[in-house]
């Protein structure tokens, strides 16, 4: 039996990052209004989870995967020294910036931890579920107080909405959550495997 390719689901993605990439050099992202974005978020975010867990090839690959790409991916948290530095040039909310910049870059840097250090996060599961439970805190705390500021005072996270920083909400966000939620079930699947 052949193992499953990753070549569609990188196709997707890759078609997916264009489709982003065009929706926030046409405006099309900075003319939502809250809280439109909120539930793109979600909705892609859900997408690519219920895929996951109803697409047979899809959930074949996700199974076997060495996830040391995934967390590689969290490399793009990094974004979280451009939300401070938008902040220091007034075009960010500091309730967010601060709160999603810091916590984005500690998460990325644990996340370059994982990727130089582990050949295979799996090999290391109490490490790994730790570093995955504080991305995921991190992630979401920083979702809910965007949207928080969003439903306020739009002004204050308006800079996310504008290519580039519209690929964040577009593509970045619930790449990271559903890696986030990948991670889970594979180790979840690691504790109840039979002796």
């Amino acid at each position: 039996m052949s193992q499953p390719s990753s070549r569609p689901f990188l196709t997707v993605v890759g078609l997916w990052l264009v489709a982003a990439c065009l929706a926030g050099l046409t405006g099309r992202v900075a003319a939502m209004v809250p809280p439109l974005p909120q539930v793109m978020i979600g909705a892609l975010t859900l997408a690519l989870i219920l895929s996951g867990a109803f697409h047979p090839g899809l959930r074949a690959w996700l199974m076997q995967v060495n996830l040391r790409g995934f967390v590689a991916f969290h490399l793009t948290r990094y974004v979280g020294i451009a939300f401070l530095v938008l902040y220091g040039r007034g075009q960010m909310s500091g309730e967010f910036a601060v709160t999603a910049g810091w916590g984005d870059i500690v998460a990325a840097t644990g996340a370059l931890a994982i990727v130089l250090f582990l050949r295979d996060p799996m090999s290391k599961p109490s490490l790994f579920a730790l570093w995955n439970a504080l991305g995921l805190a991190d992630i979401l705390l920083v979702v809910i107080t965007a949207t928080r500021i969003a439903l306020h005072s739009p002004e204050g996270v308006q800079a996310l909405l504008v290519f580039p920083m519209s690929l964040v909400p577009t593509f970045v966000v619930p790449l990271l959550i559903a890696s986030h939620v990948l991670i889970i079930w594979r180790l979840r699947r690691l504790r109840v495997k039979p002796a």
